[in-house]
């Protein structure tokens, strides 16, 4: 059985997280406390780490959801109208001579509140070049754009990289920034850049695959292309790390069949979402949410006709 530890950390830094993130940050002056929460799981040790959070306009994030519809739900939730401030909810697996981080967060050419790795790193003790792999769910920036530091070198030289083929075959396209989209140019310009870097270090792999011992990649195309989540363990003993197949704890949940501006294939999005709802309530598998309130762990029941995150 998994077990969930909360614990703080000190750490040199400017800003503070706590357990509970919601998207605000507190400024200390050379110290911050950090929430990790880490997770046993058989023989893997998994930690979530913050890499902070993004501000996103609420009609980018929404797109083509019906507005009556949104504008209930908010109103129920009390939800802000103008902008959303999602976690980046970073997971880290340690299990025998394997460091595994799953994405890299932002990076320094992002955000402002967000590619906070490096203090997450610091505040357990780990020093990037003790990553032996890093497995993407996707190339968007905030989940791709911390691989690189401000100097453009590789934040973790050590590391083996691990995309699916679909991702890969998708960003590393130079017709894919003329086809994206205005509004997601940078992100396909940024993605090829940042691949181009690893190209001799990196591992291309098939959907269901293990990608590694007890990992599993999962077809969860259409918020990208080739978007993977991952299934860490066996069964009712599984816990998934969604990325951004599920990107907030209630309209995910709620309202899986709304086409979000966010996906790239909304429809396709829909179809994936719904797949593995069903799965993670009739496996009765633990997730972890990249972008769900820190530290995104929990799982997910049946509601009504719809589904329910349930923070563990």
């Amino acid at each position: 059985m998994s077990v969930i530890r909360r614990t703080l950390l000190k750490g040199m830094g400017i800003t503070a997280l706590t357990a509970g993130f919601t998207g605000g940050v507190t400024p200390l002056n050379l110290t911050h406390t950090w929430a990790n929460s880490n997770i046993n799981l058989e023989k893997m040790k998994i930690d979530v780490l913050s890499d902070g959070h993004l501000v996103q306009p609420v009609n980018f994030v929404l797109g083509d959801a019906p507005a009556d519809e949104v504008k209930l739900l908010f109103s129920k939730y009390n939800l802000p109208s103008d902008v959303m401030k999602p976690s980046c909810n970073l997971t880290l697996v340690r299990e025998g001579d394997k460091t595994i981080l799953f994405d890299v967060g932002s990076g320094p050419n992002f955000m402002p509140t967000a590619g906070k790795i490096s203090d997450a790193l610091d505040a357990i003790n780990l020093d990037a070049s003790e990553v032996t792999h890093v497995l993407f769910t996707h190339a968007h920036p905030d989940h791709l754009w911390g691989l690189l530091d401000d100097f453009d070198d590789p934040v973790f030289p050590n590391a083996e990289y691990m995309i699916s083929r679909k991702e890969w075959d998708y960003w590393i396209n130079p017709e894919t920034v003329n086809s994206i989209g205005e509004a997601r140019q940078s992100f396909a310009a940024g993605a090829m850049r940042y691949l181009k870097v690893i190209e001799d270090k990196i591992t291309r792999f098939d959907m269901d695959e293990e990608v590694l011992p007890g990992i599993r990649a999962m077809d969860t195309s259409g918020h990208t292309p080739g978007h993977v989540s991952f299934e860490l363990g066996s069964g009712s003993e599984s816990i998934v790390v969604v990325g951004d197949a599920l990107t907030n704890a209630i309209f995910s949940f709620e309202k899986p069949d709304w086409r979000i501006g966010a996906d790239q294939n909304p429809e396709m999005a829909v179809v994936a979402r719904n797949r593995l709802l069903d799965q993670l309530v009739g496996d009765k598998m633990q997730m972890i949410g990249y972008h769900i309130p820190y530290p995104g762990i929990g799982r997910v029941e049946r509601s009504a006709n719809a589904y329910r995150f349930v923070a563990d």
